[in-house]
């Protein structure tokens, strides 16, 4: 395995157009507002333009994609046609995503920087109806972007042939090992050209990803730009320590500080996350959820209202950790800590991309303490902490708030008055303790004259006794 480290590369003597990279994908990347190669992207692009296998890691939000997709068009730009025979048009690179959202955000960047090709593109994921990926797949497309699940049935129902394939890619390999994609990864392997280019792209490395690198990387070119599980430096990472039953209130004041003009909010549960959406919301702040639970449309429109600016804070569980790529997001808040530590380094990448400064504000309870001790173990850095202040006094917004509902449904503001107590009996048989009789009967059954008593027979399925004829 070859190695390639950072100082290897003089960046600043490399720019797109010294990598080699054809001119229809240089307009399309002026036109995009690229100008110079990240790191990953100055030391990937020529090893994955020399046909060797690659393994590279690098922090999130640090031009992966365009470290992947721009070798891949300038190799498969020969082939392009513009018949518009199918055949014409096979898949001629797969790139894997674990999730929808990153699997729809590499294809759009791939559609940018193959505008002034005749190079189709097509992202295909579950969650949607598989009818209506079917008919772009059978008109052909030479590059395919799939999560695994939804990439099987299309095998399954023979919609997308893979004997073609010249490139695949992995993309967040460890998350696709998260969330036990292992099986599906190897099915498509077993489907796919022994002979073909392979890259593999992570944030983080693990033994798990090595085993995976070896099982499919032939003799791989390592390139890490940064320390392995690192998060980036102009990043600035903040603990608040607070109790549980006061982490809303933390949370409220963050949101209404003049930093937190766009956020991203995450939580390990979706019905956190759905509850959390709808507080903020009876609040007054622009707040929306994605989570699982959610169908791939309100997933996309919540998304897209985000990046419009429409929602100013986007409450998300760990399917949003990857592939979220909004421009200049000053600040994401984890309202629970994961307790992957892994997950921390994804999440907090979402801010400070392409080199933007962002902040990360992590709420933790005394319950959650022993997670935090592992991610700073991973990260190998310890994390700024403070003594949250809120207390259940800041939380009179929240009771206002109830106020005025209960205001809006016409209910009073004042409380009924509170019922006197009543007044003892004249009686003094009610008033005095009870106190059970010798053969266990009510006091009134034992006072009550003989000739009053029922004298009928109880039926014996009842628990009376059958009356003896004589």
């Amino acid at each position: 395995m070859t190695v390639i480290t950072e100082n290897e590369v003089i960046q600043e003597q490399i720019t797109f157009e010294s990598l080699g990279l054809a001119p229809e994908i240089l307009k399309a990347l002026s036109e995009f507002g690229y100008t110079t190669p990240t790191p990953i992207q100055a030391q990937a692009i020529p090893v994955a333009l020399a046909g060797g296998d690659l393994m590279a890691g690098a922090q999130t939000g640090t031009g992966k994609t365009a470290a992947f997709a721009l070798p891949l068009l300038q190799k498969i730009l020969p082939l392009a046609s513009t018949s518009a025979s199918p055949a014409r048009h096979p898949i001629r690179a797969l790139i894997l995503t674990p999730t929808r959202e990153l699997a729809i955000q590499v294809e759009e960047s791939v559609k940018v920087y193959a505008k002034h090709t005749n190079l189709r593109s097509l992202v295909v994921y579950g969650g949607v109806d598989i009818k209506t990926q079917t008919p772009s797949l059978m008109r052909g497309v030479e590059i395919l972007v799939a999560t695994p699940g939804r990439l099987l049935d299309h095998v399954e129902q023979r919609t997308l042939q893979l004997g073609q394939v010249q490139m695949l890619i992995l993309d967040e390999a460890d998350r696709m090992l998260d969330m036990g994609f292992m099986p599906d990864l190897k099915r498509i392997l077993a489907l796919l050209p022994k002979q073909r280019q392979n890259l593999m792209f992570s944030a983080t490395f693990s033994n798990e990803i090595k085993k995976l690198s070896e099982a499919f990387l032939n003799n791989p070119t390592l390139i890490e730009v940064a320390r392995s599980n690192a998060t980036a430096e102009n990043v600035t990472q903040k603990v608040y320590l607070v109790e549980q039953a006061n982490k809303h209130a933390q949370l409220a004041e963050i949101l209404r500080g003049s930093d937190a003009s766009q956020v991203i909010v995450f939580t390990k549960t979706k019905l956190t996350a759905s509850r959390l959406a709808k507080q903020l919301q009876r609040e007054g702040l622009l707040a929306d959820a994605i989570h699982g639970d959610k169908s791939q449309k309100e997933r996309m429109e919540a998304l897209e209202a985000f990046k419009q600016g429409k929602v100013a804070v986007l409450i998300a569980t760990d399917v949003a950790a990857r592939g979220l790529d909004i421009d200049q997001l000053p600040m994401v808040i984890n309202y629970e800590i994961p307790s992957a530590p892994e997950d921390y380094v994804h999440r907090i990448g979402r801010t400070g991309r392409a080199g933007a400064s962002g902040t990360a504000i992590s709420l933790v309870s005394p319950e959650e303490e022993k997670y935090l001790k592992e991610i700073e173990k991973l990260i190998k850095r310890e994390i700024d902490k403070e003594k949250s202040t809120v207390s259940a006094a800041a939380r009179a917004p929240r009771d206002s708030h109830s106020r005025e509902k209960r205001q809006d449904r016409g209910e009073s503001m004042n409380p009924a008055p509170r019922p006197l107590p009543k007044s003892k009996s004249k009686d003094p048989w009610f008033d005095k303790p009870y106190e059970p009789s010798q053969n266990a009967t009510a006091p009134q059954a034992a006072n009550r004259p003989a000739s009053s008593r029922s004298k009928t027979p109880v039926a014996a399925l009842l628990g009376g006794l059958r009356r003896q004829d004589s």
